[in-house]
């Protein structure tokens, strides 16, 4: 079956024998698709290489499908409220069928595999698609749906009156558990989680985030690491949309003492999505966050990570090292994890034999085999090491290092001829020697075995749709400790926001780095258990780049702003 991207090529092959657009406009109108998504068509529309109306032309007959005129067809109110306003809007379709099982919408982009998938998901219906103009849909939208509402707010209003009559006359805390079940399976509160997924899948959130106040239920999103608060809901409703939750991950719904973990397995936008739960007790009901493992978002390849050219060079050489252990540090959300995954993916070729064991597995990379940790039955870290030198690895990735027997044991293989990676959290690369020590690892110890630290941070990008030169304030500057000097043929640049980036004006998040190879001179002091201050000189001396040096030279290349850098990273 023909992907959603073999397609557009096919149909801008199309576009090129009927001699519509050249072969340098098809070429510009997919770097600039790349960037905003949308249809081929659209962005050839938007760049006026050629109408829509040619365009809606070409389409159906490369597809077979009818074309239909918005405006001379009188649509029915019943079937309109089968998709709600959100929807229509955030994928510019109409509904103007049902039959059965099967709603028609009228859609601008049927080569949107994905869009189709994300409807058949949320709505539970077969969607037949038939094809519409751009302007058609927009002023079908206005017309057909006066008002504009927030998303959340229109599916809210389809159970509020419903679930108000029922819990009037009761506390949340004494809800019965029949009364539950029966919530967490009503319709709108599935539609309600499921557009909530759904949306955190597309603006790429890494957490969802359910917290239940006295008389506030909050859901935030967390983007680029930043929680961000998108759905006002009201707090009647938190049982029954928490208790939806824990069904769909097969958790006890009657259990609201204890902290509980689960798992949900969803095919959403054509891919498989793992979404960890952990519920946690609060005085005002069950706090819940859903991570979301969704591997298509994450990029596994070094090459694009952010990592500035000199970084990335660096990182592929010491991937290649036979032995030692290659430690990356930083704190919770800095991607670690997915650094290393990445560095296992560049190595990863037939020759080698590659282990990891981690708590948890995020994500499966084929040809690697991948342990998970289950102290309930003493699968441990330190266990699992033992096991893993007898399997004859040749690289062995430790998901995190947390006692000295493990430690020790990582040290040990690295010292019989294993490549080890693993994660570690400390502040920056020189005071991450000082924590081996305080762990109880001797020095020499250190020396023999360690090969290189590699601290990161994430910061998050200018939006390139909205970037702009700008003059920073005498506020940061100070902060950040740029002097006039520093400043002579600097440019500066922000995002002001626009729809790309809903309005923050970032997308998304790169890498800086801090490397720290560890040399004689380095050893020497390790030995003396020099201050990490007398590291941390020593590194620099010897090339090494701190992470603020390394978050400013992403600012003179135009990727993040002195903001992000000042946010991110202390002023070494």
């Amino acid at each position: 079956m023909a992907t959603k991207e073999d397609k557009r090529k096919l149909f801008g092959q199309i576009l090129l024998e009927k001699k519509l657009v050249t072969e340098d406009q098809i070429k510009e109108a997919l770097e600039i698709q790349e960037i905003n998504g949308k249809a081929l068509g659209d962005v050839l529309v938007d760049l006026e290489y050629t109408t829509s109306n040619r365009i809606i032309e070409v389409l159906s007959d490369y597809l077979g499908m009818e074309v239909i005129d918005l405006e001379n067809v009188d649509l029915n109110q019943d079937v309109l409220d089968k998709i709600p306003h959100s929807v229509a809007q955030l994928y510019r379709i109409i509904p103007i069928a049902f039959e059965e099982s099967t709603i028609t919408v009228a859609q601008q982009d049927p080569l949107d595999i994905q869009q189709m998938d994300d409807l058949r998901f949320l709505l539970k219906y077969d969607v037949k698609p038939v094809l519409v103009e751009r302007e058609n849909v927009a002023n079908a939208i206005d017309k057909y749906y006066p008002g504009g509402h927030e998303s959340v707010d229109e599916i809210l209003d389809k159970f509020q009156h419903d679930l108000s009559a029922t819990n009037d006359s009761m506390s949340r805390e004494i809800i019965e558990m029949e009364h539950l079940k029966e919530m967490s399976n009503d319709t709108p509160i599935k539609s309600f989680v499921n557009l909530i997924l759904l949306q955190a899948i597309i603006v790429k959130a890494s957490d969802i985030h359910f917290e239940v106040f006295e008389n506030e239920f909050r859901v935030r999103y967390r983007i680029d690491g930043v929680l961000r608060e998108k759905v006002p809901v009201p707090v009647l409703f938190a049982n029954g949309i928490i208790s939806r939750i824990k069904v769909m991950a097969n958790m006890d719904i009657a259990e609201r003492r204890l902290p509980q973990d689960g798992r949900i397995f969803l095919t959403i936008r054509g891919h498989s999505v793992d979404v960890r739960i952990s519920t946690l007790p609060t005085n005002h009901g069950e706090s819940v966050v859903m991570r979301i493992l969704d591997k298509s978002s994450v990029s596994l390849d070094l090459t694009r990570l952010g990592m500035m050219p000199d970084n990335l060079r660096t990182v592929k050489q010491l991937m290649h090292k036979p032995n030692g252990i290659i430690l990356v540090t930083g704190p919770t959300g800095s991607g670690k994890t997915t650094t290393l995954y990445a560095c296992l993916n560049h190595i990863n070729v037939t020759g080698l034999k590659i282990i990891t064991t981690e708590d948890p597995v995020e994500y499966d990379i084929d040809g690697i085999m991948q342990i998970q940790i289950n102290p309930e039955i003493d699968v441990t870290f330190s266990n699992c090491l033992r096991s893993i030198l007898r399997q004859d690895p040749d690289i062995i990735l430790i998901g995190e290092i947390r006692d000295l027997e493990t430690l020790e044991i990582a040290v040990q293989a690295s010292l019989t001829g294993h490549l080890v990676l693993s994660t570690l959290h400390t502040n920056d690369a020189p005071s991450t020697i000082t924590r081996l020590i305080n762990m109880g690892l001797k020095p020499y110890l250190i020396t023999a075995a360690l090969v290189a630290i590699i601290s990161q941070r994430l910061v998050k990008k200018i939006c390139p749709d909205c970037k702009e030169e700008y003059t920073p304030g005498d506020d940061i500057l100070h902060e950040i400790g740029l002097l006039d000097h520093d400043l002579q043929d600097r440019h500066f640049y922000t995002g002001k926001g626009c729809s790309s980036c809903n309005r923050t004006g970032y997308n998304g998040r790169m890498s800086i780095l801090e490397i720290m190879s560890v040399n004689e001179e380095i050893c020497s002091h390790i030995i003396k258990q020099s201050s990490t201050e007398t590291l941390r000189e020593i590194a620099r001396n010897n090339g090494m780049q701190t992470l603020s040096e390394s978050g400013l030279n992403a600012v003179y290349n135009g990727l993040t702003t002195l903001e992000e850098v000042a946010r991110e990273t202390s002023i070494n």
